[in-house]
Formats: structure tokens, C-alpha cells, sequence
């Protein structure tokens, strides 16, 4: 497979299935997301890989606490983009999409809600990835070298039929993951990628996002 391939490959997965992923395979994705560039070399990222009765604790942690209204507390700072911008109009658009294929009805807050925990269930993969850095590191530093190797994480996975999903909702609430994966608090928890093999069967799964052209991007400087 080249690497265009590979690159093309990679979508965000909303499903797996409940095989479990062998530690191997995701020690194997870890090796070669590691090759991630990072400033001077620091490779600030550090890894929590989480299975099994933990990932299960955590997930169902999670929907407690949306249940009960507990007050998300993440870590690490998220976007927010104005109302009138080119980014909320990609994300609504994304939104639309999603909820099209998922037949989610504008009303249907049953299914509504259903969507936005699954997030929190890390969209019921087998294993989940904990990004985080070491609090001695300052951002935005380590957060340029995060993004690298989450991208790779990414990459690496579809070598092995594997789908990922990188998402914020994974990491909103730090004690939890803190009580169940044993993440010392000397160390920042960025993100969280649910990693497992895709469910083909699931509607969101079909879901292709566009990217914008190159050109509506780039300025070109000293080129005829």
C-alpha cells in the first residue's frame, strides 16, 4: 500500500467491533507512531493504552457522570470557533452528514443523546489510547509534538485493519481515567483515541468528509 493509500485510508470510526486487539499489534502501532517528528526531539507524548474491565469501568464512569450532570473537567484547552466562521460551517456540515446517514431526526433527542455518549464510550472500541505529557513541558509546546504522533497513531493503525477515532469526549472527565488507568497527576492528559477494527455494518462508518482544495489554501510564492 503507498503511502497516498494509507493517508486515504484513515476516516474516523463511530463503531467497532468487540474483537479485542492484541497488545502486540498495539505496541506495533506505537513503535512506528513514535517516528513522529518532535522539536529538538523531546517526544513529549507518553501513552496509556487501556482494555478490557478498565476500559469497560471507564466507559460506564462516563455515562454516570453525564447522567447525574457532572461538570466536565478537561485538561487540555479545546477550540471554540465564532458562529459566523468557515470552521463551524465545516463542523455543522460534518454534523449534518453524520446525523443523515444515522437517521438522527432534528427532534429525536433520544437519539440525540444516544449519539453524544457514544463518544464517551469511545464508540464502544475494544481499547482506547490516552495521550498525555509530562507537566514539566509548557504548552503550546509538546501540543505541536501531540499532533504529530496522534497522526501517526492514526496512520500506523490502518496497516493492521485497524480503524481509530481521535476524541476530546474520551478525556473530559481526567479523574475517572486517573482511577481506572492509573495516570499519575504529574502527567497532562491531552486527548484519547479509540482504536479497534471498524464495523463496516455501521451507517456513520460509510461517512467520506471533503477537505478543501489546495489551492483555496495555499499562496504561492516565486513559482511561474
Amino acid at each position: 500500500m503507498e503511502f497516498k493509500d494509507v493517508v486515504y485510508a484513515r476516516k474516523s470510526i463511530r463503531r467497532f467491533k468487540p474483537d479485542p486487539v492484541s497488545k502486540e499489534t498495539l505496541e506495533a502501532v506505537l513503535t512506528v507512531a513514535g517516528r513522529a517528528a518532535s522539536g529538538m526531539n523531546i517526544q513529549p507524548w507518553e501513552f496509556f493504552v487501556i482494555a478490557g474491565p478498565a476500559l469497560e469501568s471507564i466507559k460506564h464512569q462516563h455515562i454516570e457522570n453525564l447522567q447525574k450532570g457532572v461538570a466536565p473537567a478537561p485538561e487540555a484547552a479545546y477550540s471554540v470557533w465564532p458562529n459566523d466562521s468557515v470552521y463551524r460551517r465545516r463542523q455543522v456540515e460534518l454534523g449534518k452528514e453524520l446525523f443523515r446517514l444515522m437517521n438522527i431526526q432534528r427532534d429525536d433527542m433520544a437519539q440525540r443523546i444516544d449519539w453524544i455518549q457514544r463518544g464517551f464510550r469511545f464508540f464502544d472500541a475494544p481499547a482506547a489510547i490516552i495521550l498525555t505529557h509530562d507537566r514539566v513541558l509548557n504548552d503550546p509546546g509538546p501540543l505541536l509534538d501531540m499532533g504529530a504522533v496522534m497522526q501517526m497513531i492514526c496512520l500506523a493503525a490502518v496497516e493492521h485493519d485497524l480503524g481509530t477515532c481521535i476524541e476530546g469526549q474520551g478525556v473530559q472527565y481526567p479523574d475517572v481515567l486517573r482511577q481506572f488507568a492509573d495516570i499519575p497527576e504529574s502527567k497532562k492528559i491531552v486527548t484519547a483515541i479509540a482504536i479497534g477494527y471498524p464495523d463496516p455494518d455501521f451507517p456513520a462508518n460509510r461517512l467520506e468528509s471533503t477537505r478543501e482544495p489546495v489551492d483555496a489554501l495555499t499562496t504561492w510564492i516565486g513559482f511561474d
